[in-house]
């Protein structure tokens, strides 16, 4: 959400240090395991071990074998995390929560504080707020002791055998078939109403939603490979309709989401956060704005809340605390929005992001590999991102879908404070599959960018902060690729001076690490290593040929106008000081402790106006949108991106 204070290479976990962050955990129980994983079951271990599992758990439980997997699908993808919880206390390929054994197993981290604006005309908000407890967990937090009690098997196999979680899975659907008064039927289109009370919602446009997403997947079926080598496959179903009056008999409530914008293809509520003056002239949490009349919306951040869905409401609901403008829920993908997208939500930790973004947080913590995003919770993201791209003309790529991890602080002082979620750990090859915009090789073999692009289950890199312990992160699939000051594995990281200590593998550490999706200009090769230019250095990192890390790319760059030996970078782009009327204090446009030298090369993602939106008092009659002339080139710089003015750089395309 905001930027903090505390050093990102805190063993700690920098996205974890926030001032609430231990209650969230134990007020709305999100739950990741940080200790060592389970071993592999036999039974999955066995060849095509998980296909039998759905197929005897099926045939049992007389569920269609069609339905069972597209569940599972939309629960985990097939995958089993080697036992370990997701980040809603789920297990297995059926995602089976069962919240309490997992909060019992949670190793809860310091608390911190976090500058809430990114914008100095302002001061921050204050450091007290304190989540209420929750004292009951709700039906979707507790289905794995359900599905002992139906299936007879024991909890502990259900978390840990992946056969039997998907008998327990297979339990739990023959049970909401039964109390629908349908029949054990072997068409899956008579099977809607339990898929949709399988969920957990407790209001029918979440349910359906998320029945109508596990149809979906029957309709085009899926096969892959899983997190344990498991080959499972799903046939299309293309013409299949489902029964979906029986939602009608499934005894939910119904939620209305009144002014709340979302497609109408997720469910949506709109809880909203509070525009409201309170203290000695102060107010929170956002900004009443005229986007996009008056400003242009570029970039979309994705966030993950290092909390719980119920203590995440609770403090967008706080005048006191920070903004953003939507939530997604893991076990089902229910979208909340709390922010309209014209007003100024205040998530970025930078108030020219801020001013010019929409942010979505997604229930979850970074720092927990095996606390692992729900496909549900990837695939409704997926689907209110297209939603606002397509509305307020959004390009659907790495230099405008930003993790917060890759926004600029918005001066020297700040760099070491921005944050660093979702991290390594969100998957976004998946994600921008999901969004229609794969990644992939679009340049010639002469072509002199690339686009970081690894194999997220196979890339593994180590990590260690993952626990106030110090050992390593448990083995993970990563979308990230680690940066060396020579082609050798064992030469020294790349060094970010802005952070000023010394580069780690730090799971926060983001000086020597590109992600997913990410552009650069090739500075050299070496056999199976590549170099960028990133951060004013030439960095590299292993791109074997058979197995490679990063794919050919096409585009703009930047580059000093000739005759100059190096142009600063900024971590906002301002207006020039006369663009300014009277009434709005002149923001002072200071470079940030990096250059481009002469020579360096840094990919375009889009050109701007010096911009600032001037929101200082509750009322707005004194809000001002000042646009200079100005303009800006945004650029993927490291880890982060940044800005550079137009008039000190020469804009290139590269070789095809």
């Amino acid at each position: 959400m905001r930027g903090s204070a505390t050093d990102p290479t805190s063993t700690l976990g920098h996205r974890h240090l926030r001032r609430t962050a231990g209650t969230f955990a134990s007020a709305a129980l999100m739950l990741p395991l940080l200790g060592a994983a389970p071993a592999q079951s036999a039974t999955e271990s066995s060849a095509g071990g998980l296909q039998h599992a759905f197929a005897t758990a099926a045939a049992e439980y007389h569920v269609p074998q069609s339905v069972l997997l597209a569940v599972s699908y939309l629960q985990s993808r097939w995958d089993s995390h080697a036992g370990a919880p997701s980040v809603t206390g789920g297990y297995g390929p059926m995602h089976l929560t069962d919240a309490r054994t997992a909060l019992a197993a949670t190793e809860h981290l310091a608390e911190g504080t976090e500058d809430s604006r990114g914008d100095s005309a302002r001061a921050g908000l204050h450091p007290d707020i304190k989540v209420p407890e929750s004292a009951a967990l709700p039906a979707r937090l507790k289905t794995l002791p359900k599905a002992a009690e139906l299936s007879g098997l024991p909890a502990a196999e259900l978390r840990t055998d992946p056969a039997a979680n998907i008998a327990g899975g297979a339990a739990l659907l023959a049970a909401a078939q039964k109390e629908l008064g349908e029949p054990a039927s072997a068409d899956p289109a008579d099977w809607y109403g339990a898929v949709a009370r399988f969920s957990g919602a407790d209001d029918t446009t979440t349910a359906a939603a998320y029945a109508n997403d596990v149809y979906n997947v029957l309709r085009s079926g899926q096969e892959r490979t899983t997190d344990a080598g498991q080959l499972v496959s799903l046939a299309a179903q293309p013409h299949l309709a489902a029964d979906t009056a029986q939602l009608k008999r499934a005894g939910l409530r119904t939620v209305r989401a009144d002014g709340a914008e979302c497609p109408q293809s997720v469910s949506c509520e709109w809880i909203p956060a509070p525009y409201a003056e309170f203290g000695d002239n102060d107010y929170g949490n956002h900004d009443l704005g005229d986007r996009p009349v008056s400003q242009r919306i570029k970039y979309i951040v994705v966030h993950d809340t290092e909390g719980a869905w119920d203590g995440v409401l609770n403090l967008v609901q706080d005048p006191t605390y920070v903004s953003w403008n939507y939530t997604i829920r893991s076990t089902d993908g229910l979208i909340a929005q709390h922010v309209k997208a014209k007003d100024v939500a205040w998530h970025a930790g930078n108030w020219d992001i801020n001013a010019r973004s929409v942010g979505i947080e997604h229930e979850g913590f970074l720092a927990s590999p095996d606390a692992w995003y729900t496909e549900a919770m990837y695939r409704s993201s997926a689907r209110l991102v297209k939603y606002l791209s397509r509305r307020y003309g959004i390009p659907l790529d790495r230099q405008h879908i930003l993790g917060h991890d890759t926004v600029p602080g918005p001066t020297t002082s700040t760099i070491p404070g921005m944050h660093t979620d979702p991290g390594p750990y969100w998957d976004w090859r998946h994600y921008f599959q999901l969004l229609g915009h794969a990644f992939k090789g679009t340049g010639g073999k002469h072509s002199s960018l690339v686009t970081i692009l690894p194999d997220y289950a196979s890339n593994r890199p180590v990590y260690t902060g993952c626990t106030t312990k110090g050992e390593p992160c448990t083995a993970h699939g990563s979308s990230e690729v680690r940066l060396y000051s020579d082609h050798d594995a064992n030469a020294p990281l790349i060094k970010d001076i802005g952070l000023g200590t010394a580069p780690t593998n730090g799971v926060n550490d983001l000086s020597s690490r590109v992600s997913t999706g990410q552009q650069y200009a090739v500075a050299d090769r070496w056999g199976d290593w590549t170099a960028i230019w990133y951060l004013g250095q030439k960095a590299w990192f292993e791109n074997p040929r058979r197995q490679p890390t990063a794919v050919r790319a096409s585009g703009l760059v930047v580059t000093p106008k000739d005759g100059l030996a190096s142009v600063p970078v900024y971590g906002r782009a301002y207006p020039e000081k006369e663009a300014y009327p009277a009434e709005v204090p002149a923001q002072s446009v200071v470079p940030l402790p990096y250059t481009i030298p002469a020579g360096q090369r840094y990919v375009v993602g889009d050109v701007m106006p010096g911009e600032y939106y001037y929101a200082v008092t509750f009322t707005t009659d004194s809000h001002r949108v000042v646009v200079g002339k100005d303009l800006y080139y945004e650029i993927q710089y490291g880890h982060r991106v940044a800005f550079v003015r137009a008039a000190d750089v020469r804009l290139e395309g590269s070789a095809r």
